[in-house]
C-alpha cells in the first residue's frame, strides 16, 4: 500500500457562507484565541499538502494571504459542496482535503488519520465520523469526483451526507477526541 503524498494531496479551506449566526460576519476571518480562525486550518494543513485553497465569496484580498481563493460557482451562498465543487475544478492533484474554517481545534493528527484511512481503503470520500454522524466538512475526497459533484448539484441536490453516502465511502472515527470537531458558529462560542 503505498501511501498518499503530501503533493498529491490539495486543501481547501471552506470559508465561503453567510456566517448569519456570527451577525454576519466572516467566520474565517474572526479572531480566536489571538489569530484568525481560518489560521488554524492552514497551520494544520501547510505541511501535509501540496497546495492550499479558500473557498470564500467575500474578503478575498485577507483571504489571499492564506492560500488561493476560488469563489462558488453557484450564486447565493448555496453550501459548502459548492465551495467543493469549485476547488474540484481547479484542483491538480487526486485528493482534495476538506476543511472548515470555523475548526480552530482540528489537529495535525486528525489529518494523519484521514490520510492514512484513504490510503488503506478504496474509498473515494474519507470522512471523520463521531460514532453517530459524519462531520463532512473534515473529509478526504477524489478528484476526479468533480463531474459526479456538479451532477448532483444540478439536481438541486445540497446535502454533503447525502453525495457522501453516494459514493465509496471511508470513516474516520474520532468519537475518542471529539473536540477537534469544534465548530465555532456563534459569538458566545468564541468563549471556548
Amino acid at each position: 500500500m503505498k501511501k498518499i503524498s503530501k503533493n498529491e494531496i490539495t486543501a481547501v479551506i471552506l470559508a465561503g457562507g453567510r456566517s448569519s449566526r456570527m451577525g454576519g460576519d466572516d467566520k474565517g476571518l474572526i479572531e480566536f484565541r489571538g489569530k484568525p480562525m481560518i489560521g488554524y486550518a492552514c497551520d494544520v494543513v501547510r505541511e501535509k499538502v501540496g497546495k492550499i485553497l479558500i473557498s470564500a465569496n467575500r474578503n478575498h484580498g485577507a483571504y489571499q494571504t492564506y492560500g488561493e481563493v476560488v469563489e462558488d460557482n453557484l450564486a447565493d451562498f448555496q453550501g459548502p459542496l459548492s465551495g467543493i465543487s469549485s476547488a474540484l475544478n481547479v484542483c491538480s492533484t487526486p485528493y482534495l482535503l476538506v476543511l472548515p474554517c470555523d475548526s480552530p481545534l482540528v489537529t495535525s493528527e486528525l489529518i494523519d488519520e484521514i490520510i492514512l484511512k484513504m490510503t488503506a481503503s478504496s474509498a473515494e470520500i474519507c470522512v471523520a465520523h463521531d460514532g453517530q454522524i459524519m462531520h463532512a466538512t473534515f473529509a478526504l475526497i477524489k478528484s476526479n469526483l468533480g463531474l459526479n459533484l456538479d451532477e448532483f448539484l444540478a439536481s438541486g441536490e445540497r446535502k454533503m451526507a447525502l453525495w457522501y453516502r453516494g459514493q465509496k465511502l471511508a470513516r474516520v472515527d474520532v468519537s475518542n477526541h471529539l473536540e477537534v470537531l469544534t465548530n465555532i458558529n456563534r459569538v458566545e462560542d468564541l468563549a471556548l
